[in-house]
């Protein structure tokens, strides 16, 4: 992170956002926490976001260029009078297009005008801001993380690695934009806890999915992270993780979703920092269950849509296993990470 965004972080949320205007989705258009545009790891690839153009317009879909502009979709389109396969206005449409929409991604970006906005003008939102269904999630996915949580954990009876990925799902009431606010309210939970992940989106529909084949699965990739209300998971609800994972908002997605060929996993990378400081930081090669075998499992007598979103685990670091514990607070930046892909950034409100 370079020099000036980490003194904007420690300055506190008070002191760094004091001067904006709009809700924590446009704080990226104000300027004080620019949006970085990481190189893609892959050959093939496209960074594709979610946003509005300026307050006020409609939501659509566009082309993230290496050099931070952003190509409107629709507008494109109709530029190049080019019949999309997908409506340019969803993700999830996108998604389901297979290789003909990604055709049509090569077609927009190699004939594009003029007409772009920085991206650092526009409001980036959620790329699937209204899930199909809930975010499917694996939990304890790095070996670190599961042996960080032993000492915590309400359930002690579970002591040894599990054998398959441990899967649950948060609802769709939590997924929140890039630079959205994270809701809080003491009064629920005072032990709000920041788990970055890696998250994937389906592009084919599939049950009973083979590890061999699952990787043919996947539209694209974005950073995700997985926000806990602790003392909800681990004493009101005696260790069960739906409800302490699912408040509204505690599911910060974006900055954009880039497709599968922009990204060699090996360099991926999953970051999460609080106030500027690291908290985690780990490598896809340290996922215990790596993704053809969480897809093989999860899509069991379960069938997979386009568009379902699933997080892949966080590693060690969080704040209930430090010692002392450290929670979020109002006021709080998370800023969570992965390599290639983009960074998000939300404060705790």
């Amino acid at each position: 992170m370079d020099t000036n965004r980490r003194d904007i972080l420690k300055m506190g949320g008070s002191a760094a956002l004091s001067s904006l205007m709009l809700s924590g989705v446009a704080e990226a258009a104000s300027g004080n926490f620019p949006v970085v545009v990481e190189p893609l790891t892959g050959k093939a690839g496209y960074r594709v976001a979610n946003y509005l153009p300026r307050m006020g317009a409609t939501s659509r879909l566009g082309l993230v260029t290496n050099d931070g502009m952003v190509i409107d979709i629709p507008a494109e389109s109709a530029r190049q009078k080019l019949t999309l396969s997908f409506d340019p206005t969803s993700m999830i449409s996108l998604a389901g297009s297979g290789n003909q929409g990604l055709l049509d991604l090569a077609k927009l970006f190699k004939g594009r005008g003029q007409a772009t906005q920085n991206v650092n003008q526009i409001i980036l939102l959620s790329p699937i801001p209204k899930p199909q269904s809930n975010i499917y999630c694996v939990g304890w996915n790095y070996l670190d993380h599961f042996e960080e949580g032993l000492k915590n954990r309400e359930d002690k009876s579970i002591k040894e690695y599990p054998k398959v990925p441990v899967l649950f799902t948060k609802g769709t009431q939590t997924m929140n934009g890039p630079f959205d606010k994270i809701p809080y309210d003491g009064g629920l939970s005072t032990m709000i806890d920041w788990e970055a992940e890696l998250a994937l989106v389906i592009g084919k529909k599939g049950k009973n999915i083979s590890e061999e084949n699952a990787m043919e699965y996947v539209f694209g990739y974005s950073t995700y992270n997985d926000t806990t209300a602790r003392d909800v998971q681990q004493k009101r609800q005696s260790g069960q993780w739906f409800k302490g994972k699912s408040f509204d908002g505690h599911g910060p997605m974006g900055p954009w979703v880039v497709t599968a060929g922009g990204v060699d996993l090996k360099d991926v990378r999953v970051i999460c920092r609080v106030n500027g400081v690291e908290k985690q930081n780990a490598s896809y090669s340290q996922m215990y269950f790596k993704i053809p075998a969480i897809i093989a499992e999860l899509s069991r007598g379960l069938t997979l849509l386009p568009g379902d979103i699933i997080a892949t685990g966080t590693p060690s670091g969080v704040g209930y296993s430090r010692n002392p514990p450290e929670f979020l607070k109002p006021g709080d930046v998370m800023e969570t990470e992965v390599t290639g892909i983009g960074i998000i950034r939300n404060t705790i409100a």
